[in-house]
C-alpha cells in the first residue's frame, strides 16, 4: 500500500464524498469531511414544511449493485441499512394527446405494454433489453470502476472482441438507435428519456447508454423509504461509526500545498459552524463537489486542472426549475413516479440545450412518494416533486416559498402545475395546495457552486463520457483527487458511489480497472501489495 492510513480530507459529504469517507475511515485511514449544507447528501436535498418531507434532488432508486456493493464493502448490507420497496408499476407515462396514462412495468408487463403501443413490438424489445443487459453486465465490470488513469482496462479480450459494435453504439444517437427499432412515437420516447437522467437529450447521447433500459425495463424500480435522505444518512452513519468526523454547515475556503515545482497537498483551511476559521492537515484531499468551482475557489490559478478556459466548452447539462408541493386529498390519477412527454420533445430539448424559454407544455417529471411512504405527508394529503427541465441559466434566479422566487421560476413552475392538473384530470390541483416551494437554476450555482447551474452534472455526450470526462485525479498536485457527478463515471447517485470508490482506490493505492473486492481491508491491502 502506497500510503497506509494516511490522514484525508474530503470536501462534501454528498454521495460520492460519504463513499469514499466511509471506505478510507473503515480502513484504518483518519478522515475529516467538510460539508457546507447542514445535512449530508449534497444535492440531494431536503425540505421538511408543516408536516411535509420532502427529497429535492434524486429520487429514482436504479443500479441497486452499486448500492449493495458499497454497502457490503462497509461490512453491512442494502437489507440491514435500508428498507427498499419495490414499485408496481415502475412509473406511469402521460404523452401528449393520448386519451390515457401509460403503466410502465417489468418483465411481461413491459411486453405487453410495447405490445399494446405498438403490435409486433415485443421480440424487437426482448432483443433490446439483452444487448442493453449486455452493456450493462459490462460497463459495471469494466468502464465504470475505471478511473482511467492507465487505458489497460480497455484491453481484456471481452472489450476488443466488441470493439466494432461498441464504435457503432458511439458513432450512434439513442434517438436514432431505438428509431431505427420502433415505430411508435411512444416507445421511442420511453427508450430515449433515460438520456435526461444523464444530463443530456436522445440525440446527443450515444446509443451505448440504451444499457439504462435495462434498469427500469428489466430490473424494476426501487423507492428507499424515507427517501434519499434516509441513504445519505445511512451512509453518513457508517462513515461516522469507522471514525470519520464530519462537520456540517462548515466551508472550505483553500487548499494548502507544498511549495516547489511537483506540489502535494498539505492541509485544508476552512470555516466551522460557528464561524470558526480551521486547518486540517491532510496526506490526501478528496473534492467531492463540481470541480470547477472547486479548483477555482480553493487553488491559486497556475495549480487548476480544471480551469476555465478548459470548462468554456463544456456541456452543463440541463438546470431545472423544482416544486415541492404539499397537497390537501388523495390523487389516485399518479402514481409514485409520473412522466408527462410533450410529442414534439425535440423542440423542448432545444430549448433547454440553447437556454431559451420553455414552452407552456413541457416534458415534465412528477413524483408522489406519498403513494409508497405515509411518513412524507400528513394523513389525508400527499407529497408531490415536480421537475421541471431547464435551461443552465443561473439569471432565471432562484426560488422560494409560497410563490415568492424569481419571476421566470415561478412562471415555470405555474405552468408545470396548470399542465399537470389538466394531463392528469386533477381539476382542483391548484385549489388544493397547502404547502409551496420553489427551486430554480440560480440555487444549484448558489448552493451547490454547480457549473452553469446545472442540476445533475455535466451531460453524458461523445465527448463527455468514459475518459473523455474530466478526470479523477488532479494533474498539478499531487493528493488531491476528485469526485462526483462532473468527474468519472457521470450522473446519478450510483455513480457518484462509484466515483467516490474510484477517490477512496487512488488514496489507499490500488490499482487496476474494477471495484474493490468485498472481503475486507485485509484483501485490499493484499491488493495493493502491502
Amino acid at each position: 500500500m502506497k500510503n497506509e492510513n494516511p490522514d484525508v480530507v474530503v470536501i462534501g459529504a454528498g454521495f460520492s464524498g460519504l463513499a469514499s469517507a466511509g471506505l478510507l475511515a473503515s480502513r484504518g485511514c483518519k478522515v475529516t469531511v467538510i460539508e457546507q449544507q447542514p445535512h449530508p447528501g449534497g444535492r440531494s436535498g431536503r425540505l421538511e414544511r408543516e408536516g411535509f418531507r420532502f427529497d429535492t434532488g434524486p429520487s429514482w432508486y436504479l443500479m441497486p449493485e452499486v448500492f449493495e456493493h458499497w454497502f457490503r464493502l462497509m461490512g453491512t448490507s442494502t437489507s440491514e441499512q435500508l428498507q427498499l420497496r419495490e414499485l408496481d408499476p415502475g412509473y406511469r407515462v402521460f404523452f401528449q394527446h393520448r386519451d390515457a396514462p401509460v403503466d410502465v412495468g417489468t418483465g411481461a408487463a413491459a411486453s405487453a405494454m410495447f405490445e399494446a403501443l405498438e403490435p409486433g413490438s415485443a421480440p424487437a424489445l426482448a432483443r433490446y433489453l439483452r444487448t442493453a443487459k449486455e452493456g450493462y453486465e459490462l460497463a459495471l465490470e469494466h468502464f465504470l470502476y475505471d478511473d482511467f488513469s492507465s487505458l489497460t482496462g480497455l484491453l481484456p479480450p471481452k472489450i476488443l472482441r466488441r470493439a466494432p459494435q461498441l464504435a457503432k453504439l458511439l458513432a450512434t444517437s439513442l434517438a436514432g438507435h431505438a428509431a431505427r427499432r420502433f415505430a411508435s412515437t411512444e416507445i421511442r420516447q420511453l427508450l430515449g428519456y433515460p438520456a435526461v437522467f444523464l444530463g443530456s437529450s436522445p440525440k446527443r447521447t450515444p446509443a451505448l447508454y440504451q444499457l439504462m433500459s435495462h434498469l427500469d425495463l428489466a430490473d424494476g424500480v426501487k423507492y428507499p423509504m424515507g427517501g434519499f435522505a434516509a441513504v445519505a444518512d445511512a451512509m453518513a452513519a457508517l462513515a461516522r461509526k469507522h471514525g470519520a468526523s464530519i462537520h456540517l454547515s462548515a466551508t472550505a475556503t483553500a487548499i494548502e500545498t507544498s511549495p516547489g515545482k511537483n506540489p502535494r497537498v498539505a492541509a485544508v483551511r476552512w470555516i466551522d459552524e460557528h464561524g470558526k476559521a480551521q486547518r486540517t492537515e491532510a496526506a490526501h484531499v478528496i473534492g467531492a463537489a463540481d470541480v470547477r468551482h472547486l479548483d477555482g475557489e480553493l487553488l491559486p490559478e497556475e495549480l487548476q486542472t480544471h480551469t476555465a478556459k478548459s470548462f468554456q466548452r463544456k456541456d452543463p447539462g440541463p438546470s431545472a426549475v423544482l416544486l415541492c408541493l404539499g397537497v390537501k386529498g388523495k390523487l389516485p390519477q399518479l402514481e409514485h413516479h409520473n412522466l408527462l412527454f410533450t410529442t414534439d420533445w425535440d423542440e423542448n430539448f432545444s430549448r433547454i440545450r440553447n437556454g431559451q424559454a420553455l414552452q407552456e407544455e413541457t416534458s415534465i417529471y412528477v413524483c408522489k412518494p406519498s403513494a409508497t411512504d405515509p411518513d412524507v405527508a400528513p394523513a389525508g394529503c400527499e407529497n408531490l416533486f415536480i421537475l421541471v427541465p431547464a435551461p443552465a441559466v443561473p439569471g432565471w434566479g432562484m426560488g422560494a416559498a409560497d410563490g415568492a422566487g424569481a419571476a421566470m421560476v415561478e412562471a415555470v413552475a405555474d405552468a408545470a402545475i396548470d399542465q399537470l392538473a389538466s394531463w392528469a384530470g386533477i381539476e382542483d390541483l391548484r385549489s388544493r395546495i397547502v404547502v409551496r416551494q420553489s427551486i430554480g437554476p440560480g440555487d444549484f450555482a448558489a448552493q451547490y457552486g454547480a457549473f452553469k447551474g446545472g442540476a445533475l452534472g455535466l451531460a453524458h455526450t461523445l465527448g463527455q463520457s468514459a475518459m473523455l470526462r474530466p478526470g479523477n485525479r488532479s494533474a498539478t498536485v499531487r493528493g488531491l483527487h476528485y469526485a462526483g457527478s462532473t468527474v468519472r463515471p457521470g450522473i446519478g447517485v450510483p455513480m457518484c458511489l462509484i466515483s467516490g470508490e474510484l477517490a477512496a482506490k487512488a488514496v489507499l493505492g490500488v490499482s487496476g480497472a474494477g471495484p474493490m473486492a468485498e472481503s475486507g481491508a485485509a484483501t485490499l491491502a493484499q491488493e495493493a501489495g502491502a
